[in-house]
């Protein structure tokens, strides 16, 4: 089964692709669990789900009670003694929601210390995505920023590939370099790129011609239909034949390469 992280800088569409990516496997009769790990966590709100579920929904690292129970110590604490390898299998079953054959987990961050944060709430969330990684045999479609926080070497082989998602503009495609040197520091070798608010052939010349030692997996052309699924709170991928396509063919491009 695919463990796919995808990922970018703000606003460039990762969580779309993610949304309609967990979409296309669940309609494939496959077992599917999508992971927000982006601090603006919004993948519920684009796989379709009802704001009012999604507001019962606590991230894992605001369970203070659960990580106390699970690591031995309250959250907001560093250093200090607690489990470094909490109990974690039954979460997912227990704190997910599910919607149209997707299951969805909000990791939630960390909110002292950096990435390197030797805290109870960062010991359990790297424990239980090492589960989801390792030990579970279903599609992981994990949305996350532009970062590695919740990765590390322990869960690097487990990620099939790396994905980065780019709109035509500099920024972004340096973005893409930063996400890539990430990605290999912890052994994770597969990096692609999609390209997204795609309006004319310029933008999709633009970032092949900048990203030429990139392998782009396709594109995804600039649509009002996303706005609107946003606006109404759906998932596109219920209003707009055209981007399940575009990403279906993007999916495609992967099994191919992964092959």
């Amino acid at each position: 089964m695919p463990k796919l992280a995808i990922t970018g800088k703000g606003g460039v569409g990762k969580t779309t692709l993610a949304s309609v990516l967990a979409r296309l496997y669940a309609a494939e009769g496959r077992t599917v669990l999508a992971i927000d790990a982006d601090p603006d966590a919004n993948l519920g709100a684009a796989l379709g789900i009802p704001a009012e579920e999604l507001s019962r929904v606590t991230p894992i690292a605001q369970l203070e009670e659960l990580i106390h129970e699970r690591t031995g110590s309250k959250p907001g604490t560093i250093g200090g003694f607690f489990k470094i390898n909490p109990k974690v299998d039954d979460i997912p079953e227990r704190f997910s929601v599910n919607r149209d054959g997707v299951k969805l987990l909000v990791m939630g961050t960390v909110k002292k210390g950096g990435s390197g944060c030797i805290c109870p709430e960062s010991a359990l969330l790297k424990s239980l995505l090492t589960h989801l990684l390792l030990r579970r045999e279903e599609v992981v479609i994990l949305d996350m920023e532009a970062g590695i926080e919740h990765l590390g070497r322990a869960t690097a082989s487990a990620v099939e590939a790396f994905i980065a998602v780019v709109e035509p503009g500099m920024r972004s495609l340096d973005t893409a370099h930063a996400v890539r040197k990430l990605a290999e520091d912890i052994g994770i070798k597969k990096c692609y790129v999609v390209g997204n608010k795609i309006t004319e052939d310029a933008d999709r010349s633009f970032i092949t011609d900048n990203l030429p030692d990139f392998q782009v997996l396709g594109f995804i052309s600039q649509n009002p239909k996303i706005i609107e699924a946003d606006r109404k709170g759906v998932s596109v991928y219920d209003i707009d034949t055209k981007v399940v396509s575009e990403v279906k063919l993007i999916k495609e491009q992967l099994e191919t390469i992964s092959r």
